[in-house]
């Protein structure tokens, strides 16, 4: 018997969940952005993601894309839900509003749907919507994705965690063992509150080792010494291995920043000291890369990308936005080389955030006493003794 799965929100997360899940069962993408939909009903990824680029070009794929959400709920036995949660610095809290509107909507038009949800929620969501909203048909399994890889991700998964011990919970997560390119998958099967700790301290230790990383490099470039030897010595220790361990402009993108941010609001009445300093370790870090630059004096800093990292289209939180506002605020005329922006992510006069934007790369390398780079491009070889970066390894 096939099984009906409706996927609510096709971001990188959403969108890789219904290319999986697609090769074995009837999937049907939903999203309220017309132009998205339009560009997959053309079988064109709204996304950078070479994975999901090829799968849509298959036949052999039971997935169909709508924005009519009474459509996509019928007759569905799960319903995915990847909308984003925003952290709101208000409430200092994830906005969960589209979540629940999703919720909410699939309770109408399919009421015996097992909802999933795989978007980053706070501690204890799941147990307050079942309470407010009035069911127990909300599950969550967290997701430990890539962005440019997220399908590549859900293929090769590196464990599935699902926040019920449960028939449905284990047949949800038979359907993602089916869909993947591997068997051996490891299964954990937790309680609610539990697997929603399990995301949000998952990337919280990658955030801190990124942050211990990049203070390293900090007290190396201080301090006039190798951080390359440095990193390469301390990896050598097979407990902390020589993985993530790039240095970098900060920690950045969609997952990491907020996700440091609701842990530590969650943590409000709990004793901590490390959780602060991780979010605080980041903004230093940021501090200290501008200082470094601006020590240089340009007069014309080159901006080279804005995208969170190599093989991303995302924009959201990249740590070069922080050099750039700290750089722009010291008074310093500052250049964006970006060719991968749309135009709604301009100002009325095509700046961003009133930065100018150059088209032409040779230009760019002709009008930037500096170039700053969160990562090395060969395109860039020919000025490299322009170039600023901390780039050693040539990996993110």
């Amino acid at each position: 018997m096939t099984t009906k799965i409706a996927v609510a929100g096709l971001g990188y997360v959403g969108l890789s969940m219904a290319c999986l899940l697609a090769r074995d069962n009837d999937v049907v993408g939903l999203d309220l952005d017309e132009g998205r939909i339009e560009r997959l009903q053309a079988g064109q990824s709204p996304i950078h993601d070479d994975d999901i680029s090829r799968f849509l070009a298959r036949e052999d794929l039971t997935l169909t894309f709508t924005t009519d959400p009474a459509q996509a709920y019928a007759d569905a036995d799960f319903v995915i839900i990847a909308t984003p949660t925003n952290y709101d610095e208000v409430s200092n809290y994830f906005n969960t509003d589209s979540v629940e509107a999703v919720i909410a909507d699939v309770l109408k038009a399919a009421p015996g749907a097992t909802m999933v949800i795989k978007s980053t929620i706070p501690v204890g969501f799941v147990e307050d919507v079942r309470q407010r909203l009035g069911t127990a048909d909300v599950i969550f399994s967290p997701e430990f994705l890539r962005e440019g890889r997220a399908l590549h991700d859900n293929l090769n998964p590196s464990r599935i965690v699902v926040g019920e011990d449960s028939a449905r919970a284990r047949r949800f997560a038979e359907l993602l063992v089916k869909g993947a390119d591997i068997d051996d998958v490891p299964l954990l099967f937790t309680e609610p509150t539990e697997a929603e700790a399990i995301k949000l301290f998952a990337n919280t230790y990658l955030a801190m080792r990124v942050a211990f990383f990049n203070e390293l490099d900090s007290f190396a470039l201080s301090r006039g010494l190798s951080t390359r030897q440095i990193i390469d010595g301390v990896g050598l220790d097979p407990r902390i291995g020589t993985h993530y361990n790039n240095p970098s402009f900060g920690y950045g993108g969609y997952c990491l920043p907020k996700d440091t941010r609701q842990l530590l609001a969650n943590y409000s009445e709990v004793p901590q000291n490390l959780i602060h300093a991780i979010v605080e370790a980041n903004t230093t870090r940021k501090d200290f890369v501008a200082f470094d630059i601006l020590d240089r004096h340009p007069k014309v800093v080159g901006i080279h990308r804005l995208l969170m990292k190599a093989g991303s289209d995302n924009f959201r939180e990249s740590s070069v936005q922080g050099i750039m506002k700290r750089i722009k605020a010291r008074g310093v005329r500052v250049v964006v080389f970006e060719p991968e922006i749309e135009a709604s992510h301009l100002d009325a006069d095509g700046r961003f955030f009133g930065s100018e934007m150059c088209d032409d790369l040779a230009d760019f390398k002709a009008t930037a006493d500096v170039i700053v780079a969160n990562r090395m491009s060969p395109e860039l070889e020919d000025v490299r003794d322009k170039v600023y970066t901390r780039d050693l390894f040539g990996s993110d």
